[in-house]
Formats: C-alpha cells, structure tokens, sequence
C-alpha cells in the first residue's frame, strides 16, 4: 500500500535530515562488548498542521551478538529476560533491516538525505548502533555515521532538566516509572519531548 506524501516534507527543517528519536536497551555500558538486546525507532515527521509529531515506531528485540558480555544489573534495570520463551528476538542484522526499511521510506516520503539519531543521551544510544552495523557489515544504515540531536542539551536549555523523566514531568507530560527502560516507552516520550522543545522554539514553552 502506497503511502501519501507529508503536505510538509521535512527536507528543508533539518538540513536534509530526517529525524528519527532512538533507543536502545543494552547489556551494559560498552557498545563493542555489551550486547544489545532491544531496539526502537520513530521518525518524526509534520502533520497536517504543519508541526512536529510522532511517527509509527518500529521496534525489535536483538539476540545477543556470539561472545557478548551480559551485565546482571543491567538486566535488573531494564527487566529484560533474554530467555523469556516470548520474546521473539531477531539477529542483529534482522533486527536492523527491521528497524531500518521504514527509517528509509520515511527519508524518501519527507525528501530528505538520511536520518539523523535523536537521542537522550544519543551518543550512547548510536555507539550501540553503529557497533552493530560495523558486526554485520550493514550497507543499507541510513543514519549520519556521527551527528545527532540529543535531548538532554535541549531539555536541559527549556527546562533545566537533564534527566529523562524529569524533563518528560516538567514538559507538562507523564512519567510511568513501570515502563521506563522500555526502549518503545522511552522512545515514545524522547520523541514527545523532543517535539514539544522544537514546536516551542520561539514561544512559551
């Protein structure tokens, strides 16, 4: 099923970026050791008012790449269970194509070069990125290789928050402590907040 065009392609607001709120969850802190166990993803795109909102996301959870390490706290914070019968996780380079396909139509429907990662913490949230594509050897990784927008700087800038759900709170929105460390909870507020910051830009936020 074909999909129509955005009235208000993004391709001029971002410097031909497109851009797409990610988060992963992570056996630990070292993105070329640790492995990565969920992913997900949500382009951001106008609506028909001409504003920044939320697109579908996409998310996956990743089976650990052979020879990765796996920190025990790190499961106790993300509550994953990686041998959870259900859990219906991809290899990485499954777990990327699935990720990556709609991050590329969604490039090519808002006229735009590529992707460019928006993240709380985006450094973190691209080290595991990129280490994953530099294991498989992905050719198709639509993201810029080391710019991003990160939302702690913007929070940080329109409410003097650095912390996520902190800045999630003091943006007027809610904050489930439940269902923090979900990559598709935290994608969905990091995405919320960020276009709360940039629709603001200029006005009251």
């Amino acid at each position: 099923m074909s999909i129509t065009p955005p009235k208000f392609p993004l391709n001029d607001r971002f410097r031909g970026f497109l851009p797409v709120v990610v988060d992963v969850e992570t056996g630990g802190f070292d993105c070329i050791r640790h492995a990565l166990l969920e992913i997900a993803a949500a382009p951001i795109e106008f609506d028909e008012n001409g504003q920044l909102a939320v697109g579908q996301i996409h998310s996956t959870h990743v089976i650990p790449f052979e020879g990765s390490e796996i920190d025990p706290k790190s499961l106790e914070v993300t509550g994953i269970d990686i041998s959870h019968p259900f859990r219906d996780a991809k290899q990485e380079r499954a777990a990327l194509d699935h990720i990556f396909a709609p991050i590329r139509q969604a490039a090519k429907r808002n006229n735009c070069t590529r992707a460019i990662l928006v993240g709380h913490n985006a450094s973190f949230d691209l080290g595991f990125l990129n280490a994953a594509v530099a294991r498989v050897g992905h050719k198709r990784n639509p993201f810029h290789p080391f710019s991003t927008l990160d939302t702690v700087t913007l929070a940080a800038m329109a409410y003097g928050q650095t912390v996520l759900s902190k800045a999630v709170m003091a943006a007027g929105m809610t904050w489930n402590n439940g269902d923090a460390h979900s990559a598709v909870y935290d994608t969905e507020r990091t995405a919320q907040l960020f276009c709360k910051i940039v629709n603001g830009w200029g006005k009251t936020l």
